[in-house]
């Protein structure tokens, strides 16, 4: 908010949905406390998108939070078109990559014209870099935004630590008041995460623009090395969520023989959609994707194994998929 008399008028009546974890929660709080804000914080024990939406309708929710599969949810229900949100007005979506079309979506279909997107992690505190509500569509919606006053970024090469040139993905960094001092008397964990000059590796490919934009590419033990190209799985993803049948998507690397890596999408479909092979994938990809880019397997679930959080587990992902496809063979080959 830039406007003073705006900001004080819209808190003052802000009711906010929050269905994240607790630190956000205790942000929350400190406004109330700090700014003496009339402001009321609706804590759900769990996740329902049914539940929620309710919520937001009859407390006249103006600011929603969440991770992205939470907004797919609500999005996804079939009476979502009954539901009032017209107090909806700004929120956070965070906690995993957010879908440039399901940004889109919250914005056109929820009303939310002013939500952002952040990234940060527990370990900072927990937000580095954030979007803002009168940044361009495209900003908005694609990338997560700018650092936070008084905390420092990088991108560096994830075995060289120099840091990449704009634009070149890399390892994001962060260092400042935000980061933690460490793990809880575990000194060898707390190293390999922050370094001697006490920067924060994040785990997270990242790019950086000339105006200071990231832009999240993906986790580092997520990109799948196929046939020596890297890939990143989230730049699938995205494109999968153009598909006039798809909901979701998550992309994972499962073992092969041949290539090292091959690519796999489990797909959540919408309803009443026409099924999904991976035939038809590979000819909806065609000339879209680099070939080497198209799953060569296709999945279709009803969900995705979760936290509590509502991140998505693609560790026991590939374990299952290992089993499902008999690649134990694959997996078990060794390398240098």
């Amino acid at each position: 908010w830039n406007e003073p008399e705006k900001t004080a008028e819209a808190i003052d009546a802000a009711r906010w949905m929050h269905t994240g974890d607790l630190a956000t929660m205790d942000a929350d709080g400190y406004l109330n406390i700090v700014g003496r804000i009339k402001d009321m914080v609706i804590p759900a024990p769990g996740f329902d998108p049914a539940a929620t939406l309710k919520a937001v309708q009859e407390e006249k929710c103006t600011s929603l939070y969440g991770v992205p599969t939470m907004f797919i949810a609500e999005l996804g229900l079939p009476d979502f078109a009954d539901y009032d949100l017209s107090s909806l007005r700004t929120g956070i979506m965070a906690g995993s990559p957010c879908p440039v079309e399901v940004m889109k979506r919250v914005i056109n279909e929820m009303g939310m014209a002013e939500v952002t997107i952040c990234y940060g992690m527990t370990e900072t505190s927990p937000v580095s870099t954030q979007t803002l509500a009168d940044d361009d569509l495209d900003r908005r919606t694609s990338t997560v935004g700018t650092v936070h006053p008084h905390i420092e970024v990088k991108v560096v090469d994830p075995e060289t630590g120099l840091t990449v040139p704009r634009g070149e993905p890399g390892e994001f960094c962060t260092r400042g008041y935000s980061v933690m001092l460490g793990y809880w008397h575990e000194p060898e964990k707390t190293a390999e995460a922050i370094d001697a000059a006490r920067w924060m590796h994040t785990g997270d490919l990242a790019t950086m623009d000339a105006d200071g934009y990231l832009n999240i590419v993906g986790r580092i033990k997520d990109m799948v090395i196929r046939g020596g190209e890297n890939v990143y799985p989230r730049e699938i993803e995205e494109f999968l969520y153009t598909h006039p049948d798809i909901v979701d998507a998550q992309v994972i690397g499962v073992p092969d023989e041949r290539y090292g890596e091959e690519l796999m999408a489990w797909i959540q479909l919408r309803e009443g959609a026409q099924e999904v092979t991976a035939a038809s994938l590979k000819e909806y990809c065609a000339g879209k994707l680099a070939h080497y880019k198209v799953p060569r397997y296709v999945k279709i679930v009803t969900e995705f194994p979760m936290t509590v959080t509502g991140k998505v587990r693609k560790v026991e992902m590939r374990e299952a998929s290992v089993s499902e496809l008999g690649l134990e063979n694959a997996a078990s080959v060794r390398t240098s």
